[in-house]
């Protein structure tokens, strides 16, 4: 299979980011700023001397899996270089060329404890605004041996991001390079010389209604988030009548947001044959902070109860996960031992999922009936925090948003099975 021809300026970024330290591809999705950043790697590695470890970091190990080493392994992107890429899911390492790579999942300041005291020739980073700046930093200082290497990645984030302010707009006193991207540069999208080809097109359109994300996902900036997370829900359009759901190829998982002083939200996520996501029925307990509240024993009851009901108007399946708020110990507990209910934690990275959520709602490809009135009913009202704004962070309000705890768990817990099953069937790297 052969790979997909280069533009000249991904050659170009290629060949300028081994003059600097620090090399940062950013910019909109399907840029493809990711697979020339991985292909820089295959030469990074390749050229590597062995003075220290080469690493490979990401927000979680899932993640890395997903975004890194699942792409390095597809003969559509990188031809018989992706046999080169050996790993065992959940290993924290993988041979790539013959090298040993680390694996570092980096999900909060504690993460750099997994770094202190290495010294890394070159590092990898997936998505570098959601790292923790101590993370960050602790990693240029491992990079402490002659000719050591960082290539990173990611979507722009706020516009007082630390990665922006500190280092982008300081980049020559950083040994720093920085190449940005949009879908224009992608030579995917302009195969016989069009330049506004219909997928570009149709994600503008897409995005349109959501001024932040358009703002980063489409045109590449730095912007604050403000006002509504999810801007361009609309509920004319994103809500379906429960019996009219469309044949349903497979019930994906079920998520779970558990709450004593707050309301607790089971919901059931399905991929229809249309290729189209469809958080299917909603179970909803709410708490008004009484002693009447249900106890975790009488919850996880009712949740047992709801999840033998069938919840298709044609047809039976059952959910493959139970992706469940990896903080509620003891909620999951008290499922497997009075229920017999086995639950996996739930992918909690709020930022990347909710980037999932509003994804998929702009393009038209997650759709929500209207017996998940907890969803219906917490959209209008999910904002983005203004204090933690001025600081550079994105990060809602928490407040009333447990149904869509339990969407974004569902939706990013699952990314694996869905993601190349929705939509239309186009490689866009």
């Amino acid at each position: 299979m052969t790979p997909p021809a280069l533009s000249r300026k991904q050659r170009w970024s290629i060949a300028r980011a081994a003059s600097r330290k620090i090399a940062l591809w950013v910019g909109a999705v399907s840029a493809g700023k990711t697979f020339v950043s991985l292909l820089a790697l295959f030469i990074a590695i390749r050229k590597a001397r062995g003075r220290g470890l080469i690493v490979i970091i990401g927000k979680t190990l899932q993640t890395i899996e997903r975004n890194v080493i699942g792409e390095m392994q597809k003969p559509e992107l990188f031809g018989r270089l992706a046999k080169q890429v050996k790993h065992t899911p959940g290993s924290n390492t993988a041979i790539i060329l013959g090298r040993v790579v680390h694996l570092v999942g980096a999900n909060d300041a504690r993460s750099e404890e997994k770094i202190r005291g290495s010294t890394i020739e070159l590092a990898y980073v997936d998505e570098a605004t959601l790292l923790p700046e101590g993370f960050w930093e602790m990693l240029i200082t491992r990079l402490r041996v002659a000719g050591a290497r960082l290539l990173a990645t990611t979507n722009p984030g706020s516009s007082q991001h630390w990665l922006r302010v500190r280092y982008i707009l300081d980049a020559d006193a950083q040994d720093m390079v920085v190449f940005h991207f949009t879908m224009h540069d992608n030579p995917l999208y302009f195969e016989g010389g069009d330049p506004g080809p219909a997928y570009i097109r149709s994600m503008e359109a897409a995005f349109a209604k959501s001024k932040v994300f358009h703002d980063r996902f489409i045109r590449g900036l730095w912007t604050t988030a403000e006002g509504a997370v999810y801007d361009g829900w609309d509920p004319v359009s994103h809500v379906i009548p429960w019996e009219r759901l469309p044949p349903m190829y497979r019930l994906l998982g079920v998520g779970m947001d558990f709450g004593t002083q707050h309301a607790t939200s089971v919901g059931i996520l399905g991929l229809g044959y249309d290729r189209k996501l469809y958080l299917i029925d909603e179970l909803r307990i709410e708490s008004d902070g009484t002693a009447q509240r249900q106890s975790p024993s009488q919850q996880a009851k009712a949740i047992a109860d709801w999840l033998k009901i069938n919840h298709l108007p044609e047809g039976f399946l059952r959910p493959e996960i139970l992706a469940a708020d990896p903080a509620a110990l003891a909620y999951r507990q008290e499922l497997r031992e009075s229920q017999g209910i086995d639950t996996v934690p739930a992918d909690n990275s709020v930022l990347y999922g909710i980037g999932l959520v509003t994804s998929l709602l702009a393009r038209g490809l997650l759709l929500i009936t209207d017996r998940c009135w907890g969803v219906i009913k917490e959209m209008p009202d999910y904002v983005w925090d203004p204090k933690k704004a001025e600081k550079g962070d994105d990060a809602p309000i928490k407040a009333k948003d447990d149904s869509l705890d339990m969407l974004r768990y569902v939706i990013t817990s699952t990314e694996g099975e869905w993601r190349d099953e929705v939509g239309t069937r186009t490689n866009h790297f």
